[in-house]
């Protein structure tokens, strides 16, 4: 026979799984205002151009709003790669100077 399957424990898990997700997406919400200097404006402001974007119909709109936080996104994971290729060429200048000392 079977071993019932114990259902509560399993929705507690889910549960918590669900809510380390939503915490997760909170903060990266607040990551990404950070990052586009959003933090900058007043809280006003920016739940104002929040509300506009979520309200607005006109679809060109959005596609080019779309567009530029797509742009946005390539950018950064440029200066991240160039940041990395940096990070390397001077740890490898570090490492050949420290041999030859």
């Amino acid at each position: 026979m079977r071993k019932p399957r114990d259902i509560d424990s399993e929705l507690k898990a889910l549960e918590a799984k669900a809510k380390t997700l939503k915490e997760r997406r909170v903060r990266q919400l607040g990551e990404l205002v950070i990052a586009t200097g959003a933090d900058a404006l007043d809280a006003e402001l920016l739940t104002g151009a929040l509300l506009g974007a979520v309200a607005t119909k006109d679809a060109n709109a959005k596609e080019d709003w779309r567009k530029a936080g797509a742009s946005f996104f390539q950018r950064g994971a440029r200066k991240a790669a160039a940041r990395h290729d940096r990070d390397a060429a001077n740890d490898a200048a570090h490492d050949s100077h420290a041999a030859s000392a």
